[in-house]
């Protein structure tokens, strides 16, 4: 069943890439990246990791943006996916860069010393 989930994480990932890209006309959301995506595995959530090029202001637009634009994006997906139920869509921001850069730093500072 994990083998299926992330299969259809996978999918799930390219195509709201695409839909992001091409369909969504809102310049609220500005450069997103999509991460990652992790479903459950009974298939009924999908957690989607984003991360925007700039500065906070805009991550906070762009959330916004998503969140109003969720229903959309699930729609869409629905007509491009071949399953029976389309899982609810979860955006969340990737602080994983963010994390990796302080970790860097602290690193750094215990090198120096």
């Amino acid at each position: 069943m994990k083998v299926k989930a992330e299969k259809i994480a996978g999918i799930i990932q390219k195509e709201v890439s695409e839909i992001i890209q091409f369909n969504l006309k809102d310049p609220k959301i500005g450069f997103i990246t999509i991460t990652d995506v992790t479903v459950t595995n009974d298939l009924s959530i999908a957690k989607i990791y984003v991360s925007f090029l700039g500065q906070k202001a805009r991550e906070e637009a762009g959330m916004k943006a998503l969140e109003r634009s969720k229903g959309f994006i699930r729609s869409t997906l629905a007509k491009r996916l071949s399953i029976r139920k389309v899982p609810e869509l979860i955006f969340k921001v990737d602080d994983a860069l963010e994390r990796g850069n302080k970790i860097e730093e602290i690193l750094s500072e215990i090198h120096k010393k």
